[in-house]
């Protein structure tokens, strides 16, 4: 009776659930604690079933699960839920992915860390592309895998037993208890990993970080599949690629990038970046065995990027991470070239990645000066070439620039650029991410397509046709949202003259670099460094929630860019989902709009917030 109630309702739910579950990527940052993810909006959730209330009212008036569908979305949430609900365990032991090598490598990294043994079990041949040896040889992961007929026939192990069942069309509602940990995998539309027994629960947090960062939720989507055939009892409909869909999009990248190498898609922009790491240590420890390994990273940039980085290096000896300071008074130029005069001491491997404009202060380095600094030979101490750098350029904010064609930036130093497609290529649509490395990159980016093919991680077929649909006409929404940026800029700088504007200079804007992203520095008061911080961080506020009540149909209180419509504001502006350390934290406000909006009505708010506030 309880599974028939439950079901009854999530029928309910189905129909009468908010668009945005389906089609938002970015949610509101005013009606979400990032302390309760997924909590607060499942107790609520948990308090509408126990009423039998599943109206499009209420549904719509629960508080955001995630802020960004790659970490989770409210469909994610209610998948869980159910089929925790109808096994009678806690909803957070219950997690879904868009991968299905992502979870299995989620215990294995924990194992790894807290040094404790794993087996795999599974009683059908796992598929090609789980490569277990290379699982072994690059990632680190130590791990027995057995084929077996029955969990029963196991003998008691001294770690922990992950059992992987291929569920393909069938959707099993009973979770396991024999095992540690049960994955059901369903072919592209992902998988579902149950973390068995109260001695796993401390499991949950690092399985779901592994979702946030080197994968992604089961897609809005897929996860809406999945729930459809759940409470209809019917076989799942298994989507496959359109393939002529697919090469449309890879020739676009192509177009963009001004070059004609082979691009590869995933399923976001982190899921790219974890396959160009994971692809470049694999190629390092093929060419040059015994060397370590040291990536380069702005320890302001991107916050995922940033993490992700630092936890590929927590799990692998040889392999480092070096700070690469690039804003305000840091020169890129200069930074770089000390970083790698230290890597050539120490007959080190450099991969650089960075982002150009920088984020968030939108700032462009001397390009000639960066291409000479990348070219130069350095030696090593015994006097031997040292390793040429491979710079992994993120183009999320700008990529329409072709650093990589004939005569460019980058032509001739080994690179890959790669963006997130959630922001400009498919104008927020979907989380996917490219990339595309140049010539000199070619058997660099073969092994990149190769990681991310073992972690399950390409692009989905809706997110193909996103793409497709979206990426051609990237290039004009770049400049008519530039062109709405450059004019707010001015208006505010005309307006509120002593606040600082982190935004690209019009000589660079000839040249090609046009984003549509500012950051703003407001004026502030006070007798004490933290008295004047803790004002601008109120004034901050103040602005953007100025902004979304006065214009909730067009500005928005998110983390995103590129979107088709609106303006986005967020605070502080380099940090998403929590894990840029506080004091590489810039709590500074970061506004990105858009080629679709009504400037002259943000003008005038924007005015009325310097008369109320500052003047």
């Amino acid at each position: 009776m309880q599974k028939e109630s439950i079901f009854s309702f999530i029928q309910k739910v189905l129909v009468n659930m908010p668009e945005g579950w389906v089609k938002t990527t970015t949610h509101r940052l005013d009606i979400y604690n990032e302390a309760l993810a997924k909590t607060e909006f499942l107790m609520q959730f948990e308090q509408l079933f126990e009423k039998g209330d599943a109206s499009r009212k209420s549904l719509e008036e629960l508080p955001t699960a995630y802020d960004y569908i790659r970490l989770g979305h409210p469909l994610s949430c209610v998948l869980e839920w159910t089929l925790a609900k109808i096994n009678d365990v806690d909803a957070h032991q219950v997690i879904s992915f868009s991968s299905r090598t992502a979870p299995i490598l989620a215990v294995l990294r924990k194992n790894l860390l807290e040094n404790k043994n794993t087996r795999l079990v599974f009683n059908k041949e796992l598929p090609a592309f789980i490569d277990l040896e290379k699982i072994r040889e690059v990632y680190g992961y130590n791990f027995e895998a057995i084929k077996i007929e029955s969990l029963s026939a196991l003998d008691n192990y001294a770690g922990s037993t992950v059992h992987i069942k291929q569920d393909g069309n069938n959707l099993s509602t009973t979770l396991e208890s024999a095992a540690d940990f049960t994955i059901t995998t369903h072919g592209r539309l992902g998988s579902i990993i149950s973390i068995n027994n109260d001695s796993n629960k401390h499991y949950i947090g690092d399985i779901q970080h592994v979702r946030r960062r080197e994968t992604i939720a089961m897609t809005p989507a897929d996860s809406l599949k999945v729930l459809k055939s759940l409470v209809n009892n019917s076989n799942l409909s298994i989507p496959s690629i359109d393939t002529d869909v697919k090469k449309k999009v890879l020739k676009t990248i192509q177009e963009v990038a001004g070059i004609n190498e082979a691009p590869v898609v995933g399923s976001s922009g982190l899921s790219i970046q974890y396959a160009i790491m994971m692809g470049l240590i694999d190629h390092a420890n093929e060419n040059h065995p015994g060397k370590p390994i040291k990536f380069v990273v702005p320890p302001n940039c991107y916050g995922g990027t940033n993490d992700q980085a630092r936890r590929v290096a927590a799990t692998l000896d040889h392999v480092e991470i070096m700070d690469l300071p690039v804003d305000g008074e840091n020169d890129m130029v200069n930074s770089t070239e000390k970083v790698l005069v230290e890597i050539a001491k120490q007959d080190a491997i450099p991969y650089i990645i960075a982002e150009i404009p920088t984020n968030p202060r939108v700032e462009v380095p001397e390009l000639d000066a960066l291409k000479k600094v990348l070219l130069q030979e350095r030696k090593t101490p015994t006097g031997s070439i040292a390793v040429d750098p491979v710079f992994i350029l993120d183009q999320t904010f700008c990529p329409n620039i072709q650093f990589m064609k004939a005569g460019e930036l980058l032509e001739n130093v080994r690179s890959i650029s790669y963006a997130s497609g959630s922001k400009f290529p498919s104008g927020g649509k979907c989380t996917a991410g490219y990339c595309i490395g140049n010539p000199n990159a070619k058997s660099l980016m073969l092994k990149v397509s190769e990681h991310l093919n073992l972690c399950d991680n390409e692009a989905t077929d809706l997110q193909y046709e996103l793409l497709a649909e979206q990426l051609p006409g990237m290039n004009d929404r770049i400049k008519g949202a530039y062109l709405n940026t450059r004019e707010f800029v001015n208006f505010i700088e005309d307006t509120l003259p002593e606040a600082k504007i982190n935004f690209v200079s019009e000589e660079l804007a000839q040249r090609g670099f046009t984003p549509s992203v500012f950051s703003l520095d407001l004026p502030t008061q006070g007798n004490t460094p933290e008295e004047r911080e803790n004002y601008k961080r109120n004034l901050n506020l103040k602005l953007i929630h100025l902004m979304i009540n006065k214009i909730p149909h067009e500005s928005k209180f998110c983390v995103s860019y590129g979107q088709l419509k609106g303006c986005y504001w967020t605070v502080p502006a380099t940090s998403t989902q929590g894990t840029t350390k506080e004091e590489d934290k810039d709590y500074i406000v970061r506004a990105s709009l858009s080629a679709n909006m009504d400037l002259e009505l943000h003008k005038q708010v924007f005015k009325e917030f310097v008369t109320t506030h500052i003047h």
